[in-house]
């Protein structure tokens, strides 16, 4: 209370309109026998001083680590600090899931899957932490770590004359990002790499953010020559539209509509209306979430260029090409 006072007493008139200084006050209790960090008592004070604020400012609000709402706030200002901590100790890794191409089967392709590590070296799916991440500034910086390390992992393949390709994943808020855009130009263009074997994906929910934005991302990464997919194809309100807009090399089928091809009729006219149209505009289509055989064969029938799923592959650590013997020198 003698705080927000003499915040209260330091409002002086001036030559301008006099200013009224208030305060909100979060507090956070150390508990000598609780295992508290520094961080986690500094977390805690901070969402109870947005409970002083939500209540109208200028007062004082205690952590109660048994209301609900500060249990969800103190998770995601805990799952931050963990994100911001693997970024500053580099303890990400990139898996690589197969994508089988359906008709010439040379063709290695993969899409390449973030996960993060905790201090003991356990992995942490994405699934965990992205959701935090992708409501903070968090989630650009993430993509810029996962372009640079797919960048240089393809340049080290193509040097060792694997004609791999890889496809990553961007968030909305980067496709909505001019910085982003510009970071990716920058790296490609400064990367010995045949930016054709780099494909970018966005989902139709980062493409309905912001439409002309996502039109001119598009158009500025193919420019430079690397290729572009629209992910969760299908899932979207207005699907089709987006088509006539965005320009695009692939089309990633849902898998919502893929998981029970073989006994869904409804999934099959959906899917076969898919291929059409993307071979009539020149595009090709990935089917996801391929989980057996009699899919795969249904895939191929129906003229799907690519499938993706556990039962073509689980992620995993990328594994490169054995390198050839050198010939033997004559003897």
């Amino acid at each position: 209370g003698s705080l927000r006072q003499a915040l209260r007493d330091a409002s002086q008139p001036g030559a301008g309109p006099e200013r009224r200084v208030t305060a909100s006050i979060g507090i956070s209790l150390f508990d000598h026998d609780a295992a508290s960090t520094a961080e986690d008592l500094l977390a805690r004070a901070d969402i109870a001083m947005y409970d002083a604020k939500e209540a109208g400012g200028d007062r004082v609000a205690v952590y109660d680590a048994a209301a609900p709402r500060h249990r969800g706030m103190r998770d995601r200002l805990e799952w931050t600090s963990r994100i911001e901590r693997a970024l500053d100790q580099d303890r990400f890794v990139l898996h690589a899931q197969p994508i089988l191409p359906l008709a010439d089967r040379t063709e290695r392709r993969f899409e390449l899957l973030l996960r993060m590590t905790s201090p003991d070296g356990d992995l942490i799916p994405p699934g965990t932490f992205l959701y935090v991440a992708e409501r903070s500034d968090l989630a650009q910086r993430i993509d810029r770590w996962v372009v640079q390390r797919a960048v240089a992992m393809l340049a080290e393949q193509q040097r060792a004359g694997d004609d791999v390709a890889f496809e990553v994943n961007l968030s909305a808020r980067s496709v909505n990002d001019p910085a982003m855009l510009d970071f990716l130009t920058a790296t490609i263009a400064g990367a010995a790499i045949d930016p054709s074997k780099l494909t970018f994906e966005i989902t139709e929910t980062a493409a309905i953010v912001n439409l002309a934005r996502a039109t001119a991302f598009s158009d500025r990464l193919r420019a430079v020559g690397c290729q572009f997919a629209l992910d969760d194809f299908g899932t979207g309100f207005s699907s089709f539209s987006y088509l006539k807009h965005l320009g695009f090399d692939f089309l990633k089928i849902d898998g919502e509509f893929v998981k029970d091809l073989v006994t869904n009729p409804t999934n099959r006219l959906i899917v076969r209306s898919i291929v059409d149209i993307a071979r009539g505009l020149g595009r090709r289509t990935i089917a996801e979430y391929v989980g057996d055989e009699a899919t795969v064969a249904l895939l191929r029938r129906y003229g799907v260029d690519y499938a993706q799923g556990f039962h073509v592959g689980r992620p995993a650590p990328f594994t490169p090409l054995p390198q050839a013997a050198p010939p033997r020198s004559a003897r």
